[in-house]
């Protein structure tokens, strides 16, 4: 019998930053809505499940807007056995990832990292190239 694939091609419509911020996610939040002037609230937690069976549970906070959404998700998440999982592995140095997804095209992502930048509490905001991820499924959490 002949099997037939399905592949599926995501589109990433979005603008993805990377933040080292060693902070809890409730305080990163706070930190991204006040360098913003947004108001990011906190969700059902993004549920992950491995075919290893392992299950990752990443904190998530959003903001819906007319034309699109702001995401942020944290990187890291502890098991029940306590080993530490990542949503995007080879980026273990991120603790915090934030997708921006803007359809009218009037976003300026670089005012938002200069913006961010400016906060004590973060480290480190880098623009990162979602093609390059291999991991970037991951990402598509709606």
């Amino acid at each position: 019998m002949k099997k037939t694939k399905l592949l599926v091609e995501h589109q990433y419509e979005f603008e993805l930053l990377g933040f080292v911020a060693p902070i809890k996610d409730y305080k990163m939040a706070w930190v991204v809505n006040n360098c913003l002037n947004i108001n990011l609230v906190k969700t059902k937690d993004f549920e992950l499940q491995f075919l290893d069976d392992s299950e990752l549970k990443i904190s998530q906070y959003i903001l819906e807007k007319d034309h699109g959404y702001i995401q942020l998700l944290k990187n890291r998440s502890f098991s029940a056995n306590g080993n530490a999982l990542h949503l995007i592995p080879e980026l273990k140095i991120m603790d915090y990832f934030m997708l921006v997804q803007d359809l009218t095209f009037d976003l300026n992502i670089n005012a938002y990292i200069e913006r961010l930048s400016k906060s004590s509490f973060i480290q480190n905001v880098v623009k990162l190239d979602v093609s390059k991820i291999k991991s970037k499924e991951n990402l598509l959490t709606y």
